[in-house]
């Protein structure tokens, strides 16, 4: 897998590539980059069969959105991240995933940790997971919470107690810290 911390040169051809439609610069994307962006989805929604098909749907977007992505925003690791992570938590706050999560027996739930954490590989092969240790622990459990968890700010507020403006203020200031660290 080819992800450094450092926009490189393959990525600038690579996104060049898929903006003029071509197919086979999809294929290495999808080679370099599916494990990760699987970790990620997995991480989000705890199945596989669902993790699977949402990272279809997230490679979709990224075909269809290709134009989209800008160089000078970030890397494209981080651009796919975002699309996938989004795609997870979409899916997380549908009627499907709702009704399918009420009629699940206890069994469903027994090692479900165990079965997600075997593929999860992403934030640590990114060196992300050692950046935000270094962050404060109101700040690292705010970006744990929400990236790694898939909570979103208000749902922090509201399952930890902790008021909103809080919560944005902690995530704003471990986000700084986190672009300090990336440079």
């Amino acid at each position: 897998m080819k992800i450094g911390y450092q926009h490189t040169d393959t990525d600038n051809q690579l996104i060049s590539l898929l903006k003029a439609g071509d197919e086979g610069a999809y294929a290495k994307l999808y080679d370099d980059y599916s494990s990760l962006l699987y970790g990620i989805i997995l991480r989000v929604v705890g199945d596989k069969r669902d993790a699977e098909n949402l990272l279809q749907d997230c490679f979709v977007k990224v075909w269809q959105n290709a134009e989209r992505y800008d160089a000078e925003k970030g890397r494209l690791a981080t651009w796919l991240i975002n699309i996938a992570r989004n795609t997870a938590i979409d899916f997380t706050r549908s009627k499907y995933y709702a009704q399918k999560t009420k009629n699940q027996t206890i069994d469903n739930f027994v090692d479900k940790d165990t079965g997600a954490s075997a593929h999860v590989i992403p934030v640590d092969t990114l060196g992300l997971r050692q950046l935000v240790k270094k962050l404060p622990p109101a700040c690292r459990e705010v970006i744990e919470w929400m990236y790694f968890e898939g909570y979103t700010q208000q749902e922090i507020a509201d399952n930890f107690n902790i008021p909103l403006g809080t919560v944005k203020l902690r995530a704003r200031t471990a986000m700084q810290e986190l672009r300090q660290y990336y440079k």
